[in-house]
């Protein structure tokens, strides 16, 4: 088994090739990451290659937090399956709000047999004639499972009604609809935990532009997003009517605030376990209690910033 001061080495290297892929302004040997084996050690280092140290050893703290709270997922889902529970968790907001990243952290090491992400296509004409919530339900999670929604039943609710992809009767049927359907959820023991990743316009946009730069990102550039700055108002008035008509004291909503991504992701999986019981909680190698400045209960007098 490795010893705690290789996997800290190990993890020191995997942050100096991220920083050293996205900087490119300095190359570090096999020689030079070996030798790191002290915060000490990469400052110095790092200095004399004109890298920010400060940004390298938020990197570094930032990757370390998130194997601590990793690691307390992976008994998260031991204990799921042992005892055959179900859960799900539900992340939507603004287009590039970050919700596809915070979920690649979230399964990054859990059991892929029992844990699965869930982003299903646009409808086919056969779903398209059946009732709303029908091809949802299939994929609810089995026993034993964690299922993760890359958004959910709720595009009706915000993206639906923004793009014209639904009828008025629709979207009334949808609303009258969806707090009976969570409530079913409820009583039949699901535990649904609901997210609402938010950030301001300023970031969406900075966001989009970096997407359209970077070759690897282009893919997740869609019609939807183009039309996201020009209907901002609009994503607005309906988020706001999605909140104040299917926020319940069974199923709330969290909201999480997403300027900043890599503190959305740690705070996001730090409420999950905090909301939910398992063995060996109590032991946990870091804090469980998350940071109400990122994350909290949806409330009609808090402001949001998109």
């Amino acid at each position: 088994m490795d010893k705690p001061a290789d996997i800290a080495t190990a993890r020191e290297d995997n942050a100096l090739r991220e920083i050293k892929n996205r900087n490119g302004k300095f190359g570090l040997t096999q020689d030079d990451l070996e030798a790191i084996n002290s915060n000490k050690g990469l400052v110095t280092l790092l200095r004399q290659n004109g890298f920010s140290a400060k940004k390298a050893l938020s990197a570094i703290r930032y990757e370390q937090e998130l194997e601590k709270l990793q690691i307390e997922l992976v008994q998260l889902q031991r204990d799921a399956q042992v005892n055959g529970r179900r859960i799900a968790i539900v992340c939507e907001g603004r287009d590039a709000a970050g919700k596809g990243g915070a979920i690649r952290r979230f399964i990054e090491h859990l059991n892929p047999r029992t844990a699965r992400v869930v982003a299903l296509p646009k409808p086919t004409e056969v779903e398209q004639g059946q009732w709303y919530f029908q091809r949802y339900i299939s994929e609810l999670p089995n026993p034993g499972e964690i299922r993760f929604f890359d958004r959910s039943w709720y595009n009706r609710a915000v993206v639906e009604p923004v793009m014209g992809f639904c009828t008025d009767d629709q979207y009334g049927q949808f609303m009258q609809q969806v707090p009976e359907f969570e409530h079913m959820l409820y009583e039949d023991g699901v535990e649904l935990i609901k997210f609402w990743f938010s950030i301001s316009k300023e970031e969406q946009e900075q966001r989009f532009e970096s997407r359209k730069q970077n070759p690897l990102k282009q893919w997740k550039i869609s019609p939807v997003d183009e039309k996201a700055q020009e209907h901002w108002d609009l994503y607005s008035y309906y988020k706001e009517e999605m909140f104040s008509k299917t926020h319940t004291t069974f199923s709330p909503w969290i909201i999480v605030r997403a300027n900043n991504k890599k503190r959305a992701r740690l705070e996001a999986i730090r409420y999950v376990l905090s909301h939910m019981s398992y063995e060996g909680k109590r032991k946990a190698g870091t804090s469980l209690h998350p940071d109400p400045a990122i994350v909290r209960r949806f409330h009609r007098s808090n402001k949001q910033i998109d």
